[in-house]
């Protein structure tokens, strides 16, 4: 990790750097540059701040100056908060045929725009009106003329 970043301290004091990545993922394009400021508990990626969690850019600039990268991950990661979630009793689920399942008091209406596309040419759905009614005719044209009886 230490090899793939290079880190650049902006403000000691403020324990404020700039971190970039040295290998590119592809190529052609430049390595990409994370701010890093580790007294507001913020990265540029975001993960340090979403996951209270020091992502790379964080563990490299406690790396280049020396800082214990264990200070900054949250409580809720130790082994001691881990074992009061599982502390708490569970109660045991009753068996299934026992279960009190109360009729269903709703209708299920079903999404026509879920449904798979059938094959073939698509259903229109123009409103058609009385101009759209066309008068029957059964008998044949004449397909030079289009007009019928001399056929």
């Amino acid at each position: 990790m230490a090899r793939s970043m290079t880190v650049e301290v902006y403000l000691r004091r403020n324990e404020t750097f700039q971190v970039t990545e040295t290998i590119s993922r592809r190529p052609g394009i430049p390595p990409r540059s994370y701010g890093v400021d580790l007294r507001n508990r913020r990265c540029n990626c975001r993960r340090f701040q979403t996951l209270h969690y020091p992502c790379a850019h964080v563990m490299a600039a406690c790396a280049k100056v020396s800082l214990n990268v264990e200070q900054f991950i949250d409580e809720v990661y130790t082994l001691e908060c881990t074992l009061r979630v599982w502390e708490n009793e569970f109660p045991v689920l009753p068996d299934l045929s026992t279960w009190e399942v109360p009729p269903t008091t709703f209708e299920f209406v079903l999404d026509k725009g879920l449904r798979r596309n059938l094959k073939g040419r698509p259903q229109s759905s123009r409103i058609h009106n009385e101009i759209d009614i066309r008068e029957k005719f059964d008998g044949k044209l004449c397909g030079v003329y289009r007009l019928a009886g001399h056929n």
